[in-house]
């Protein structure tokens, strides 16, 4: 019973630890993640003027 007691303190421990430096790095990261990709959406929609070659529903490019 000690021994699994101990496994599952250890899991917790370890659950809890990879929440926080996952959280960390979300918290620190995102918004240059965030930044960058809709730097790149914006270099697309504005391409050219062809909307990057995406289709549009309504036909007007």
């Amino acid at each position: 019973m000690k021994a699994a007691t101990g496994e599952l303190n250890l899991t917790v421990i370890t659950l809890i630890a990879i929440a926080a430096v996952i959280g960390f790095f979300i918290t620190i990261m995102w918004p240059q993640i965030q930044q960058s990709i809709n730097a790149q959406w914006n270099g697309i929609n504005t391409q050219d003027g062809t909307n990057g070659g995406a289709f549009n529903v309504d036909g007007n490019n």
